[in-house]
């Protein structure tokens, strides 16, 4: 298992989605989620088929934040160039984690 690390705190567990098809899958099918999900690479995420709005963050290639949002169900997002991978969590985690754009994040095993 990940941890999803910002300022040496841990803020949750982390899942991977690594390949294509775990990418492709995502949070769909999922009532919910504890910790957060990585996916990557990718620059856009959608919310079609959801059952819950997600918390996302666009990050860059060093996981710097580089954008913020909530999404509600059933809304496609624009892509966002500069960003090489994106982190999703239900919608509410990141102002619990205290989670903002300019965070610097890593991952630990």
């Amino acid at each position: 298992m990940s941890w999803l690390v910002c300022d040496g705190t841990v803020l949750a567990s982390l899942e991977k989605a690594e390949t294509w098809s775990d990418r492709r899958r995502g949070l769909l099918g999922r009532d919910g989620l504890e910790g957060a999900l990585l996916l990557c690479p990718t620059r856009a995420v959608h919310t079609l088929g959801m059952r819950f709005p997600i918390d996302v963050a666009w990050c860059d290639h060093d996981l710097v934040v580089l954008r913020v949002k909530t999404m509600a169900r059933h809304r496609v997002g624009l892509p966002m160039w500069r960003s090489r991978s994106v982190i999703e969590a239900e919608a509410g985690s990141f102002h619990r984690w205290g989670l903002s754009v300019g965070d610097q994040l890593e991952i630990r095993s």
